[in-house]
């Protein structure tokens, strides 16, 4: 047996204890691991089904190597992870994640430069560091245009989207406050989709269906499963994200996401973990994104993926929690998952509900069912 199995009851220490820390710690917890959290909130969602919790904040160095110690092997649920931190539990042979994902994903400048290196579909993008800069990068491209942080920022944060040159002092404004950052041409994409997949230690790759994504408010609101894309685009999806997955040499559960303009597709940005838009594998598929994750960093083979019915995926905000609760005793389907969160504030994501059916017109008929539930 290869040296970098790790079988249950073996501890897997993860390095944030929200939503996805909680799904993670779930699977492992299904397949008989011991679970470590750090997180600097206690009572965290993770901790909740964890077997241990350090308390302390994501860049204390002796609360990462505590965890190290205590770990058989570490994972994380965001990318803002510490990087001399993930260097730290890379040499100690604990993260086979490795910090190079970590690095790629924690800023748009490398995460587009890779995506280009690799001759991948992408934006025309420019990286400036003051106003200056970006009144001069604005002349070489038509609006609208998107400008962003280089790092930080998600759900819409960290952005500013220029409809026409009449925008460009606030984006100038923007660079000068932000100092590094990207301007992107706008994509007058027809749809979001997102290709969520596991890469084992061997190199090993399994795919999920791809996933078609709406937002509200720069804030998913639903994934719909299967996207509905030509085959040609799924190929396409699939290829691109597969050369980068290479590239990046990705271990674990690992998301992109793409734009789709006809048959044209756009890589956007990635996420070195579970992904929000991947959360319908749990009821809809026969392995989780978080139990393939668990297996991929344990050294364990990863399953086949089977999407086992269609499915729709709608996150609950603080402000839908309300009508949720009141539609529980009363709405017949829907997966429910509730995240444990302490106080329901307006935009947080709280929780998601899954519906699974033989059809599209089937989960849209459940899907009334819980909006009236919610409104009785």
């Amino acid at each position: 047996m290869p040296n970098n199995n790790i079988l249950p009851p073996g501890m897997i220490g993860i390095i944030g204890g929200g939503q996805l820390g909680r799904m993670m710690a779930i699977a492992a917890k299904q397949m008989g691991y011991s679970v470590a959290v750090l997180d600097p909130k206690t009572n965290c969602p993770a901790a909740q089904v964890a077997d241990r919790q350090i308390t302390a904040a994501y860049d204390d160095r002796e609360a990462i190597e505590e965890l190290t110690q205590l770990s058989d092997v570490v994972t994380y649920e965001f990318e803002n992870v510490d990087l001399e931190s993930a260097a730290y539990i890379e040499v100690e042979g604990k993260l086979p994640q490795g910090a190079y994902a970590l690095e790629i994903t924690q800023n748009r400048q490398k995460e587009k430069e890779i995506m280009k290196a690799c001759d991948l579909p992408v934006p025309a993008f420019a990286i400036v560091t003051n106003g200056g800069e970006c009144e001069a990068a604005l002349s070489n491209f038509t609006y609208p245009v998107v400008i962003k942080t280089c790092s930080g920022g998600y759900d819409g944060k960290g952005q500013l989207k220029l409809n026409s040159a009449d925008d460009a002092r606030q984006a100038i404004d923007f660079a000068e406050e932000n100092e590094h950052c990207i301007i992107e041409q706008w994509i007058p994409f027809d749809k979001e989709i997102s290709v969520v997949f596991t890469r084992s230690l061997d190199g090993e790759t399994a795919f999920f269906p791809i996933a078609e994504n709406e937002h509200k408010n720069h804030i998913l609101y639903q994934t719909t499963i299967p996207a509905a894309v030509s085959e040609a685009v799924q190929e396409k999806a699939y290829a691109a994200v597969n050369k980068l997955a290479d590239k990046m040499n990705v271990v674990g559960t690992f998301a992109v996401e793409l734009f789709v303009k006809g048959e044209e597709i756009f890589l956007n940005e990635m996420a070195p973990r579970p992904h929000n838009s991947g959360h319908y594998t749990i009821e809809a598929c026969n392995i989780s994104q978080f139990g393939q994750h668990i297996r991929a960093i344990c050294g364990l083979p990863l399953m086949d993926v089977t999407l086992l019915q269609p499915a729709v995926m709608v996150n609950i905000l603080g402000e839908d929690m309300e009508e949720v609760l009141h539609a529980l005793p009363i709405a017949e389907n829907g997966f429910i998952h509730l995240y444990g969160k302490s106080e329901a504030k307006t935009k947080r994501k709280m929780g998601h509900v899954t519906f699974i059916a033989a059809s599209q017109e089937k989960i849209q008929q459940q899907l009334q069912q819980f909006e009236e539930a919610k409104q009785r």
